[in-house]
């Protein structure tokens, strides 16, 4: 696909967005399997049903668009969850690998954040006001994870991986 205008630009992001969270959805299990912390695991499997979610919303938009989901493959996600599984194969003490585990779940909300940031606005310059509304709900609640990350990495999981 070449992209000479914000519109291929934004269908791009779209695919890209949607190849994140199928290597995600893909990831997820894995992560939860490897957490000892009850808690992180809980959150790894509630994520999953919501980038389930996410998938959903944005196939739905690429119908909308009269696009299918066929792309290539988002390096970016799959440098970041490489990263996730070279932290487990290390194995180090449990409350070692939740710390990691927590900080590579952000590194990948973050990278999830910063692309539906950037689809919302090109949704937005474009006038495609329901894709601009539907990327703000998946953007809200990628944001919502991150935060209850970080709270549970100040609660307990970093305090425990310190002593």
């Amino acid at each position: 696909m070449k992209l000479q205008t914000l519109a291929d630009l934004y269908i791009h992001e779209l695919k890209d967005l949607y190849s994140a969270e199928k290597q995600l959805i893909k990831a997820l299990p894995k992560m939860a399997k490897a957490a000892t912390s009850e808690k992180l695991a809980q959150g790894f499997k509630k994520h999953l049903e919501e980038t389930k979610e996410h998938a959903a919303r944005l196939e739905k938009l690429l119908a909308a668009h009269s696009q299918t989901t066929r792309g290539p493959r988002c390096k970016g996600m799959e440098g970041l969850l490489k990263e996730g599984e070279e932290l487990i194969e290390e194995e180090p003490d449990a409350e070692v690998l939740d710390a990691g585990l927590i900080s590579a779940a952000q590194r990948v909300e973050h990278y999830e954040i910063a692309g539906y940031g950037c689809a919302r606005t090109y949704a937005e310059l474009l006038g495609d006001k329901e894709g601009a509304k539907i990327l703000q709900t998946t953007l809200d609640e990628e944001g919502a994870t991150d935060k209850i990350l970080t709270e549970l990495a100040l609660s307990e999981i970093n305090i425990a991986a310190d002593k």
